[in-house]
């Protein structure tokens, strides 16, 4: 199942996050693709506002710190960044494997790169910049 959605501005971008939380109940791994600057982790905010898990000014992008953590009342979040992981051998490092439970959602960035994430995705969401402040957003679920 694949939808499409356009928007305008950071804040429908985080709206639409919130509305999309309620459509995805864990365990699930979700690839989220996109270039530099696409909206990941500002759809994120969202996700992470629908779960009650954070507030949207406080989810920031775990460019460097790999993963982000974010407690809800019934599930757990992980904003996940692997863009500066090159290898296997640096993947298995963060022990991932251990963050999938029950309660828990991974949201992964660049984990295209990693042939298993591609394969065990549940749901891949794909940004696309289409001007300034316009976000182009898919959303496929299998």
């Amino acid at each position: 199942m694949t939808s499409h959605t356009l928007t305008h501005s950071a804040e429908e971008t985080i709206a639409f996050g919130r509305k999309l939380a309620a459509e995805l109940s864990p365990p699930l791994i979700v690839l989220l693709r996109g270039d530099l600057g696409a909206g990941k982790t500002t759809l994120t905010k969202g996700i992470a506002e629908g779960f009650e898990a954070a507030r949207a000014e406080d989810v920031t992008s775990p460019t460097f710190t790999l993963i982000h953590e974010y407690r809800g009342p019934h599930i757990t979040l992980y904003h996940i960044d692997l863009y500066r992981i090159d290898t296997v051998r640096e993947l298995e490092t963060l022990g991932l494997d251990d963050l999938l439970a029950p309660h828990c959602i991974l949201l992964i960035e660049w984990g295209e790169k990693f042939p298993r994430f591609v394969r065990d995705r549940n749901v891949e969401i794909v940004l696309e910049s289409v001007g300034e402040s316009d976000r182009r957003i898919q959303v496929t679920a299998w």
